[in-house]
């Protein structure tokens, strides 16, 4: 269960040169995720979308926390702190902050982007090293990556078996991500029947996911394709997040179907 609690937070913190003429977010934008097996409430995640200035450059902050309630946070305490940076007119990542404590799993990350090098610069603070790895030219970041491709679905054109492929640094190497539309669905939520789109990333190098675990998520079917629903199927159940609360969204919420 510790493995996909985590999986499931940076899938929620992980979700082009045109990127302000098709944004499907703005500054303001916050979303609410509870994060549960069954009826037990495993923690909760907010992602927070906010303004920045990185040398002298204005660019996009992505804030996303995830933290452990209840009887989990007196056993198996989660207090997760990721942050990116990145460009608004490109949606590259100039600067990733990744500050995790996983049931006494730690991390305390700082990684620099140099573009014109593809370059990243990693400080690890925990053991104050400074280490420097080469990247793709279309590299993200978690944070950036989850941005990016709402973005870049196109919910007129989008049939069942697209892929949308990405290159990812995490930690200090980096992964091919890959991400497969798996159809349409109506599902339920908090706040009534929401159109949705449904998808299932897979990360094809690295350490992050085993083929056994099936993680599928869904995002509203609108302007906005903000994240609804993520499910890990495992042997004895799933872990779920669902949204919970949201404000500050640039379109309207026009999918959602009380009844």
């Amino acid at each position: 269960m510790k493995r996909l609690l985590t999986l499931t937070i940076i899938c929620l913190f992980a979700f082009s040169s045109n990127l302000l003429a098709q944004n499907a977010f703005e500054e303001g934008e916050w979303l609410k995720f509870r994060i549960h097996y069954g009826w037990f409430n495993a923690s909760y995640a907010t992602l927070e979308v906010d303004n920045a200035t990185i040398n002298n450059k204005p660019v996009l902050h992505i804030k996303g926390r995830g933290k452990s309630t209840g009887l989990l946070s007196v056993f198996f305490k989660v207090d997760d702190d990721y942050q990116s940076y990145f460009d608004k007119k490109t949606g590259e990542p100039v600067k990733f902050i990744r500050k995790i404590d996983e049931g006494g799993y730690t991390k305390d990350l700082e990684i620099d982007f140099d573009r014109s090098a593809n370059k990243a610069m990693v400080w690890n603070k925990e053991k104050n090293t400074r280490n420097s790895f080469t990247t793709p030219a279309d590299v993200h970041d978690m944070l950036s990556a989850f941005y990016y491709i709402r973005n870049q679905i196109e919910i007129d054109n989008i049939t069942p078996g697209q892929e949308t492929r990405l290159n990812i640094f995490l930690d200090d190497e980096n992964l091919d991500f890959k991400l497969v539309f798996l159809g349409r669905e109506t599902i339920k939520t908090k706040f009534g029947k929401v159109k949705a789109l449904k998808f299932r990333p897979y990360v094809l190098a690295g350490r992050v996911f085993k083929e056994k675990e099936s993680l599928t998520f869904w995002v509203s079917d609108d302007k906005n394709k903000i994240p609804l629903k993520i499910e890990a199927q495992l042997a004895v159940g799933s872990l779920e997040a669902d949204l919970e609360a949201y404000k500050g969204l640039k379109h309207p919420f026009s999918s959602i179907r009380i009844e």
